[in-house]
């Protein structure tokens, strides 16, 4: 769903310019009670698996598919402030790197990508893990719920900036149809990557999850030969292990994602492209102020192989991402821990 340049006009872009920095000064505020000396790394990684996974475009529709959009995975995974910093180092990564998601779009991106689908999905899932069962299995389900919404949330959020600042002239009512059905579709497999995945680290390391703080899974004895719960426990301390082998094992998912599994990602137009495409709302489509950047569309410039061009740029991509999002993570931990030690 990144929207490229000359969907939206200038003052409403500018707007979303401006609310998206305003996001994201918020977020950094927000992410330093979040983060600590384990989970400031985790977060980089996070982002560089968002990204990854973004490049795996799957079928939704005859000619239509869809990608992770990451902002209920990165929220339930590290935080709801922190997920937004995440969303946003995505998209600055996409946009400059990959001409993917107009410069001029960024604040639109930041806003409908970023903030829209965090709020909505974070909020949801607080929601259900309250009302359900304080087990692990809850957290799965209300991932998968909160994931689901904040998809066509993002559209829905996409459509209003147009109905403001659209630039061609296609009936309102047309858009959000069209937007939050083709959406839903795309939902159904942003929450099962989402499920999948929170339900990995729940499997490894539960203390790791922002989500499953608290939460513990009832221990269940048999008892003539039936299973009841056991009368519960002392809340049990968290792991307190180094998480470098679930770091190592996230860089690598997330190489091989973007490395090679991104080749067989479907080619068909995102949902947004396809419904710009069939509203006629992308007739002011303006060329990306990075087209001539080496990795444009996601290939390497001068490396004929496709193979090889895509599976390098993915590379690149991921290790950028990790890297320029664990050191603005780290530079959010170190503000915290110098306030507090100036407070002590």
């Amino acid at each position: 769903m990144h929207v490229p340049d000359g969907f939206i006009n200038a003052p409403v872009s500018a707007a979303a310019g401006v609310a998206a920095a305003g996001a994201v000064a918020a977020a950094l505020r927000g992410a330093r009670r979040e983060l600590d000396e384990r989970t400031a790394p985790l977060a980089g990684l996070v982002a560089a698996f968002v990204f990854a996974v973004q490049m795996l475009n799957f079928p939704v529709a005859a000619g239509t598919s869809g990608h992770l959009l990451g902002g209920a995975l990165a929220a339930i995974l590290v935080g709801p402030w922190t997920g937004v910093l995440c969303i946003a180092v995505v998209l600055l990564m996409q946009g400059v790197l990959f001409a993917d998601g107009g410069l001029t779009a960024l604040g639109v991106n930041i806003t409908v990508m970023g903030v829209v689908t965090v709020v909505t999905a974070y909020a949801l899932f607080r929601g259900l893990v309250l009302v359900l069962p304080r087990t692990r299995r809850s957290v799965t389900v209300a991932s998968f719920a909160a994931a689901l919404v904040s998809v066509p949330a993002a559209a829905v959020a996409f459509t209003l900036l147009y109905a403001i600042g659209g630039t061609t002239d296609v009936p309102v009512g047309r858009v959000l149809t069209a937007m939050v059905g083709v959406h839903v579709l795309i939902g159904i497999g942003e929450a099962v990557i989402t499920t999948l995945t929170v339900g990995a680290v729940i499997a490894v390391r539960p203390d790791l999850v922002y989500g499953a703080r608290g939460l513990t899974a009832p221990l269940r004895l048999r008892v003539d030969g039936a299973l009841v719960d056991a009368a519960p426990a002392a809340p049990a301390a968290p792991a307190q292990g180094s998480p470098r082998k679930l770091w190592i094992g996230g860089v690598v998912t997330a190489l091989v994602l973007a490395g090679f599994v991104s080749f067989y990602a479907s080619a068909s137009p995102d949902g947004l492209e396809k419904v710009a495409a069939d509203q006629g709302i992308d007739a002011r489509t303006e060329e990306h102020a990075a087209a001539g950047s080496p990795l444009a569309d996601y290939g390497v410039r001068d490396v004929a192989d496709a193979r090889l061009s895509g599976g390098l740029a993915g590379v690149v991509g991921v290790g950028a991402t990790l890297a320029v999002g664990t050191a603005a993570f780290r530079v959010v931990r170190r503000r915290r821990a110098r306030a507090e030690a100036e407070a002590a």
